[in-house]
């Protein structure tokens, strides 16, 4: 089922795009429970776990290179967490199913954001 190479390729992909702040994380949900057909919630704790190594690795370069907005990250990250304990123990009570089209659902709005809203931006900063 879960090659080693097939695994490696796809964290190799994904590690680039969470590299560049792309949202590898969520290409990887997509490969294990889509390709792999890998249960929601089992993808979404190894894709916690990948994220940590990523980020740190990224988080090196994005400090080095001063772009980090300090001010913005306690506010972000304390409230982030707060709720990260609130979302994970509401989803362990959820249908799999749902969390999974709830993930398909949120993607979807997030391509389409990108597709169609992108441009607005780009028009209303000129």
């Amino acid at each position: 089922m879960l090659t080693f190479i097939a695994a490696a390729a796809a964290g190799l992909i994904c590690g680039v795009l969470s590299g560049f702040g792309i949202g590898g994380g969520s290409l990887l949900m997509v490969w294990m429970t889509a390709v792999l057909s890998m249960d929601q919630k089992a993808a979404q704790g190894v894709n916690l776990l990948y994220f940590l190594p990523c980020a740190v690795c990224a988080l090196i370069f994005h400090i080095k290179n001063r772009q980090i907005v300090w001010q913005a990250v306690w506010p972000a990250a304390l409230a982030g967490s707060v709720c990260a304990v609130g979302g994970a123990l509401l989803a362990q009570g959820v249908n799999a199913e749902l969390l999974r089209k709830l993930f398909g659902g949120f993607l979807v709005l997030v391509g389409l954001s990108e597709i169609f809203l992108k441009g607005l931006k780009k028009t209303q900063h000129e």
